[in-house]
């Protein structure tokens, strides 16, 4: 399957914001030393990947690459162990394998007791993506641990001409993701990225702006839901409340729900078309469930 229906459309964004202290808002933007930044989950993600370190194929294109970092809890200085590493990515044609059973270029693997993690494969090459818009070669990756959010984000390599046309690559919570590729041994490069895991993370900016608008019930579409973006955090048009609305707290993972409540998510998802789509999903006093989709209106 070639990538011609990847989302064209400004990536969902969030930026993870340590519980140590190390990350602050300074009333614009997330600053410190030891942040770590998402990127929405996007359309090429598969499940089940194999459980390997070596995704390096024979006689395939691609200049050889080992990918490699360390993985740390909040406090942004102890190493996690065990944590759960995904990876996958475009071979050297720009096509992602979205449904082989070799899963070339995906896989799983686990951080040593060190926390370390390292991947041999290949450095990824820009694809087209329609349109003359052009994607800038990337990794995506998800770390997962348990106590923590799962860790959704994308690598980006310095000197690629194709970051600033970009909305997700040269969004200003996207520099630190931006990577050095270096000179290895025996011919290979080698490219280093470390993370802290985060048990919460507030939705940025990005991810507001680009979710805010009238969302059409596709069942009934007599119903329709407001979203919109206030003091810096995403709510929802409520008529009858005394604010005009009220705010939704970020779970992670594109999902968001009401505070001091359980029972209720909205999950947000980019459709191929380039459009989003929420669904809500209630869980009512009988067990029973509420589920609705909407999609934004253009």
């Amino acid at each position: 399957m070639q990538r011609r229906n990847f989302i064209t459309a400004t990536a969902l964004c969030a930026v993870a914001v340590s519980a140590s202290g190390f990350i602050r808002f300074n009333g614009k933007n997330f600053e410190g030393d030891c942040e770590t930044t998402t990127d929405i989950l996007g359309p090429f993600y598969r499940p089940d990947a194999p459980l390997r370190t070596d995704m390096r194929i024979i006689n395939a294109k691609g200049q050889q690459v080992i990918l490699s970092g360390k993985i740390k809890h909040k406090d942004c200085k102890t190493a996690l162990n065990n944590a759960c590493v995904e990876i996958w990515h475009c071979d050297g044609d720009g096509v992602y394998d979205n449904d082989s059973a070799d899963f070339k270029y995906r896989a799983k693997a686990y951080a040593d007791e060190n926390g370390n993690y390292s991947f041999n494969t290949i450095i990824p090459v820009p694809y087209g993506v329609g349109g003359g818009v052009v994607r800038p070669a990337h990794y995506h990756l998800m770390f997962s641990a348990g106590g923590y959010q799962s860790l959704i984000t994308q690598l980006y390599f310095t000197g690629d001409k194709y970051i600033a046309k970009d909305a997700s690559a040269s969004s200003p919570s996207a520099k630190k993701r931006i990577l050095n590729i270096a000179d290895g041994k025996n011919g290979e490069k080698a490219v280093t990225f470390n993370v802290t895991m985060l048990d919460k993370i507030p939705a940025d900016i990005t991810v507001i702006n680009r979710l805010a608008g009238t969302y059409i019930n596709t069942a009934n579409k007599e119903q329709q839901e407001t979203f919109y973006r206030k003091d810096n955090l995403i709510w929802i048009k409520d008529a009858e409340s005394i604010n005009g609305g009220y705010p939704l707290l970020y779970n992670g993972n594109n999902s968001f729900g009401q505070y001091g409540s359980t029972d209720t998510s909205y999950l947000f998802m980019l459709q191929s078309n380039g459009s989003v789509k929420v669904i809500y999903t209630k869980i009512k006093k009988d067990n029973t469930k509420e589920i609705w989709e909407a999609v934004k209106a253009k």
